[in-house]
Formats: structure tokens, C-alpha cells, sequence
């Protein structure tokens, strides 16, 4: 009974999230208020309606009461964090807040079916990154100077990249973490990269002259080569993508997009001769089964895992996603896509890149050089790591040890993911505040010029240019009239 139960559960988690995604790009279609209002109640309905169904499943398998206490936990936090960020942001992206929250309904589904104490784990580091980036927006609005801070941006990243490199311990090949007293671990380069893009846009706000681009690109190139150094390649490739498509948005010079990619493609060739790993993981990606009790069990697990799935999934705890190494983190896209089927997998990609579109409109829509390429870089950053996961997990590019940002396990990645979210929070309510001042001044012009027609209008209706001197010269006295 069981058993056809969550399989039953299965099916309705299928619908909801293709409505959910249905809705998610109605939203992007529709141009009034009131369309988008319904889309998002929709949208809020499958998220709530999912996350009830989910925790349903876990809690019929399992048969403890805790689950209860927990799935109760995160339907307090979801609709407190709704709540608060009505009350506080009423001109906030709701697209992106729901988005947010059917992320992270997804992503405590899986991690609990996976880890009990992961899930709470991960719980209570997103309820404390939610509270933190809760103000992330009214700074962003308020602190109008930011981009005056450049070279501090750059010092403090390349110095907290610097510590990782001398400091931290190497884990699965690379220097990726600080351990803080054994309770949990911080990852640098999860935060730095929010102030590199701040760094390089500040320093394209006033110039993009040839030498501003040359000093830029060093520094720019000073952050990756540490990241280098420290074997975390995926997180260099990111900053190195998030570089490139900045300085072409800002410069639309398709020499530096050209120069840059030969130059990106001559450093991963000399990446694969110098590192080991990195030939392992591309010997592993074109052919997994030249050591597939080794190298290769990884990616092959997770291959296994996706095909079994099929298009519709086992359901809850009825496949083995335990069989692929890194399930939580890195490859929690191949346990969805098992337990959950490929529809379910390609909605949740949907959901992905509606949250870039957002990203790329409102990049499009700021006036200020700044903001606009603080946008582009915060959505160049999220693409590119969600490409580079997805990708690594279906073989489409090796592995690179990236996470799927508010899905997969791990405390830096939700808090920098929530923080990204909220400066594009804050640049588009800061938007929206420019958007209302103008219409509140033409609204107030239009009145002015309803009182100054009701009360001169009579006459100009029926002189025609006689009434249109008037209207110039309301007092209706001629130049004969003055001299006399």
C-alpha cells in the first residue's frame, strides 16, 4: 500500500512542478499586474501543494513523527519569508522569490530522502542566510556609492582566496574550505565571486579605455590564477566566464570576446599537462568505462542513475541514488532525475533558466553602467554554474565540483546563492523606485496640465491660433494692450 502510494505521489509532483513551470513562463509573458499576480498564485500553489506531497511520501515510508515536526519547520520558514518579504519589499521580483522557495522545497525533499541530518543541517544554514540577505536589498538601494570601492572589493577577495590557498586543508584534490570548529566548513570563493563582479564593474563604471581594461584583466587574472593554485578549477572557470562575458557587455568589443576565449582555451590545455586531476576527469569524461571501479564509478553511477529513472522516475526511496559518490552536493541533479524522472528534471532546468532570464532583464533594464554589469555578472556567475553542474552530471562536460545553487547540500553555496538573489532584489526594487518617481512627475504634469485646459481650454477649442495665444499668454492682454 505504501509503495503505490508514493508512487502515486510521484505522478502528482510531476504535474505540479509542469504547472509551476507553465506558470513561471506565463509570468515572463504577461505585461500587467494583475496577469502576473494570478501566475504567481499559481506558482506559490504547485510550490506549496509539491512540498506537502514530498514530505507526504518520506513520511509514509519512514513512519516517524519527526518528519512531520520538520516538514511543519520549513512551511513556517516559507511562509514567513513570503510574508516578510511583502511587508518590506512590496516592489520586490516575485518571480524570483518563488522560484527561490521551490528550489529549496525541492532541494529539502531530495536531501532528506538522502540524509536526515544533512537536511536539518541544511535547514538551519538557510534560515539563517535568509535572515542575513533579508537586508541585502535595502543596502543595495540605499548605499548608492558602492561602486567607489573597487580596489577594496579586489584586496579583500584575492586575500581571502590567498588564506584558502596557505591555509586550508585539500579535499577531493583541491584547497576549497576553511573547517570552523568542526561544526561547519566556509568556502571563500562561494563569496568572492560576488565581489569580483563588483570589483569589475566598478572599475568599468568610469572607463573602458584600453589600459582600464588591461589593469582590470590583470586583476581579474590574479584571482583565477589563485584559484588555480588551489585546484579549484571550477570555481576559476566560473570567475574566468563571468570575466569575459563583463568585459564584452561593458567594452562590445568582439576582439576581447575573441582574444579572451583563445586565451581561456590555451590556459585549460595547460591545465590538462600540469594538473592530474584535471587529465583524469577529462580521460574519465570521454570514456568512463577505461576505469569504471575507479575514476570512472562516479560519472557511470550517475549515468545509471539518470537512465533508470526514465522519463516519469521511481519515486521517493525507491531507487538507489546512494550509489553515486557525491549524491548531495555535486550530483543531487542525477538522484532527482532518478527518483523523480527526466519531466520532472528538465521543469527543474526551466525553473533554472527563468531565474537567468530575470537576471538578464534586469540587467537590460538599468540605466547606470554599475548596475548594469553588476546584474550581468551575478547572472553570468549563476548560468555558468548551473550549466557547469548539470553538464558535469550528464556527461555533457567533465566534472567540475560545482554545486546547483539552493538544490544541492552545502552551507557557502545557500548563502552566497541567497545573497546574489538579493542584490538582484535590491537593483530591481531601486528600478522600480526610478520607474514610479517618473510616473508620479508625469502623473503630477498631467494633472497641471488638466487644470491649466479646464481653466483656458474654453477659449483655445474655439480660436484656433488665437486660442493657442492665449494659452501662451493666459493673461490675455496684447502688446497693444501693455503699451497703453
Amino acid at each position: 500500500m505504501t509503495s503505490l502510494v508514493i508512487q502515486a505521489t510521484k505522478y502528482v509532483m510531476i504535474v505540479l512542478i509542469i504547472l509551476y513551470t507553465l506558470s513561471t513562463y506565463h509570468y515572463l509573458r504577461m505585461k500587467t499586474h494583475k496577469r502576473r499576480n494570478r501566475a504567481c498564485v499559481m506558482q506559490l500553489f504547485c510550490m506549496f501543494m509539491l512540498h506537502l506531497t514530498g514530505y507526504l511520501a518520506i513520511t509514509l515510508y519512514t513512519n516517524q513523527v519527526s518528519m512531520v515536526t520538520f516538514y511543519l519547520a520549513q512551511l513556517v520558514f516559507f511562509i514567513l519569508y513570503l510574508m516578510f518579504f511583502h511587508i518590506f519589499y512590496r516592489k520586490a521580483s516575485r518571480l524570483l522569490i518563488n522560484n527561490t522557495c521551490m528550489l529549496l522545497a525541492i532541494g529539502f525533499i531530495m536531501l532528506t530522502r538522502l540524509n536526515v541530518d544533512r537536511a536539518v543541517r541544511q535547514f538551519i544554514i538557510t534560515v539563517a542566510a535568509a535572515v542575513v540577505a533579508m537586508a541585502v536589498p535595502v543596502i543595495v538601494r540605499k548605499m548608492r556609492y558602492l561602486w567607489r570601492f573597487g580596489w577594496i572589493y579586489a584586496g579583500i577577495g584575492i586575500a581571502a582566496l590567498a588564506l584558502v590557498l596557505v591555509f586550508s586543508m585539500t579535499s577531493y584534490g583541491a584547497k576549497l574550505s576553511f573547517n570552523i570548529g568542526g561544526l561547519f566548513s566556509l568556502q571563500p570563493s562561494e563569496f568572492v565571486k560576488i565581489s569580483f563582479v563588483f570589483f569589475v564593474a566598478s572599475m568599468f563604471q568610469t572607463s573602458i579605455s584600453f589600459k582600464r581594461v588591461c589593469v582590470t584583466t590583470v586583476v581579474a587574472a590574479m584571482h583565477v590564477l589563485v584559484l588555480v593554485a588551489s585546484k579549484d578549477l571550477g570555481a576559476a572557470l566560473i570567475y574566468f566566464a563571468a570575466y569575459l562575458l563583463m568585459l564584452f557587455v561593458a567594452t562590445k568589443s568582439y576582439l576581447y570576446l575573441l582574444g579572451g576565449t583563445i586565451a581561456g582555451s590555451g590556459a585549460s590545455v595547460l591545465a590538462y599537462k600540469v594538473f592530474g586531476h584535471v587529465r583524469t576527469r577529462v580521460q574519465v569524461w570521454k570514456d568512463p568505462w577505461v576505469d569504471a571501479t575507479g575514476d570512472g564509478w562516479q560519472i557511470i553511477q550517475s549515468l545509471f542513475a539518470i537512465g533508470s529513472g526514465g522519463w516519469l522516475g521511481a519515486g521517493l526511496y525507491q531507487g538507489m541514488p546512494e550509489t553515486v559518490p557525491v549524491v548531495r552536493s555535486d550530483f543531487i541533479f542525477s538522484a532527482i532525475s532518478e527518483e523523480f524522472g527526466a519531466i520532472f528534471a528538465i521543469a527543474l532546468i526551466l525553473i533554472c533558466l527563468s531565474c537567468l532570464l530575470q537576471f538578464l532583464w534586469i540587467s537590460t533594464w538599468m540605466d547606470g553602467m554599475f548596475y548594469k554589469i553588476i546584474a550581468f555578472g551575478l547572472a553570468a556567475v549563476y548560468g555558468v554554474q548551473v550549466f557547469l553542474n548539470i553538464g558535469g552530471v550528464i556527461k555533457f562536460i567533465p566534472s567540475t565540483g560545482i554545486t546547483l545553487p539552493f538544490v544541492s547540500y552545502g552551507g557557502s553555496s545557500i548563502m552566497s546563492t541567497f545573497i546574489m538573489f538579493g542584490i538582484i532584489q535590491g537593483l530591481y526594487i531601486l528600478k522600480q523606485d526610478e520607474v514610479d518617481r517618473i510616473e508620479q512627475e508625469e502623473e503630477q504634469e498631467r494633472r497641471r496640465q488638466a487644470v491649466y485646459a479646464k481653466r483656458y481650454g474654453k477659449g483655445a477649442e474655439g480660436s484656433g491660433k488665437s486660442g493657442e495665444g492665449r494659452r501662451r499668454n493666459p493673461s490675455g492682454r496684447g502688446k497693444n494692450q501693455k503699451s497703453k
